[in-house]
């Protein structure tokens, strides 16, 4: 196979001739130094296909959703040769032939500062299973300088999801206790502040989210329920909105703690109070727009709302949950394509759950207008999906991002907004 150089790789780069791909963990492709690495991050250009996908079976229809095709000459590079050698044969039995490794990225790219490297802005809010082992056991893992943390397992009136296995001292919080079944927006800051507390979080406090997903059914009369891992990024949202400053995800929820192998436990870990969360709620109050200042954004030219639903929900096929009954769109809205439904958010996930590669969200994107040059609102129904889009624009570094709390739910709830059905003109 053949090995190329450093000096290789840059004319390579430069004259376009093909595809980079970095088959490293996501986390380091996203800008961790998980290996000792000088710099953190990918190859500038690079695309991220970790090794641990070859193990899914949907592993080819993975690579040519990425605009990997057969007649493309590839350079594969990881942290060790045998790992870009073991992705090379899998491309090779493919129908893959122009295949070049590289096997120098630790010891002269990462190196080099005048090579580029390209990462996720804010990529230490998205932690690795291997960043909360550390946490957990006591060390110090990168980016973390607290004396002070919480972990948690959000999940939505599902105890049962929590109590049958978790990571070790994780506390659960239900995603009640920060937002309000009647309108499914975020509490009022007395309550929030109230429920803060009771799971022993103040403004300083490190949080670490994550929830486990569970394959929702629509037919079950709460499909919320299993989808914890989007109710887990909810409460990120609703953190950050109150004064949370350093609140963080692990990148793939429980599934990454699965495949790394670490210890599940299931003991039922006591919550710690604290007397008082430190500042006033809100202190980002700029991240939650109401329905006064959505209607505001849907009038102005620097500004948008983005509809982060499925296309059914959008063309008014159906409403999405079995609470709403009203089916439609907010005229005007841009669509952010979710996935399937209301309790998936495929199209922006891996297969592993894995956030996926933020190059490919902000290409979509920009194809349907949505930049970051604009002030932008992600909604859905009720808040779960508008947040996780909220946190990928986020957590790219995008300055103006929000979330409309009401979405459809609230929106759709007021006789006087006006809404659409059908496939918009010029769709």
């Amino acid at each position: 196979m053949n090995i190329i150089s450093t000096d290789s790789l840059r004319t390579f780069l430069e004259a376009g001739q093909g595809i980079v791909i970095d088959v490293r963990p996501v986390d380091a492709y996203n800008g961790w130094k998980m290996q000792g690495e000088a710099r953190g991050g990918h190859i500038k250009g690079a695309k991220s296909l970790p090794l641990k996908w070859t193990k899914y079976i949907d592993w080819i229809e993975i690579v040519r959703s990425k605009g990997i095709l057969p007649e493309n000459p590839i350079v594969i590079y990881g942290y060790t040769a045998s790992d870009a050698e073991q992705a090379a044969k899998f491309f090779q039995t493919a129908g893959y032939t122009n295949i070049s490794l590289y096997n120098s990225f630790v010891d002269e790219w990462a190196l080099n500062p005048e090579l580029p490297l390209g990462h996720l802005e804010r990529h230490q809010n998205l932690v690795s299973a291997q960043w909360v082992k550390s946490l957990i056991s006591g060390e110090k893992p990168q980016g973390y300088n607290n004396q002070k943390h919480v972990l948690i397992h959000a999940h939505y009136r599902n105890r049962e999801a929590y109590l049958s296995g978790h990571i070790p001292g994780a506390i659960d919080m239900d995603t009640l206790a920060l937002e309000a079944p009647e309108t499914w927006n975020r509490r009022s800051p007395e309550e929030l502040k109230l429920a803060l507390e009771q799971h022993g979080i103040t403004a300083d406090t490190t949080v670490v989210l994550y929830g486990k997903f569970m394959y929702p059914n629509n037919d079950d009369p709460f499909p919320g329920s299993a989808a914890g891992d989007i109710g887990a990024i909810r409460c990120a949202f609703i953190m950050m909105y109150a004064g949370v400053k350093d609140v963080r995800i692990l990148n793939g929820g429980f599934q990454s703690w699965e495949d790394a192998g670490f210890e599940i436990s299931t003991d039922d870990v006591p919550k710690q109070p604290v007397v008082n969360f430190g500042v006033s709620i809100p202190q980002l109050p700029e991240i939650a727009v109401d329905i006064p200042e959505a209607k505001e954004m849907l009038a102005s030219t620097d500004a948008d709302l983005v509809c982060v639903r499925s296309w059914p929900e959008y063309i008014g096929e159906v409403s999405g949950y079995n609470y709403i009954e009203k089916k439609g769109r907010i005229p005007g809205a841009i669509f952010g394509n979710c996935g399937s439904d209301a309790y998936h958010m495929e199209n922006y996930r891996n297969l592993d759950h894995t956030t996926r590669e933020f190059h490919e969200v902000a290409e979509i994107w920009k194809e349907v207008g949505i930049t970051p040059d604009k002030h932008l609102a992600f909604y859905c129904g009720t808040g779960w999906r508008g947040s996780e889009a909220f946190f990928n624009a986020w957590l790219m570094g995008w300055p103006r991002v929000s979330v409309f709390d009401g979405g459809w739910f609230e929106w759709s709830n007021d006789p006087k907004n006006p809404y659409e059905t059908g496939v918009p003109k010029g769709s």
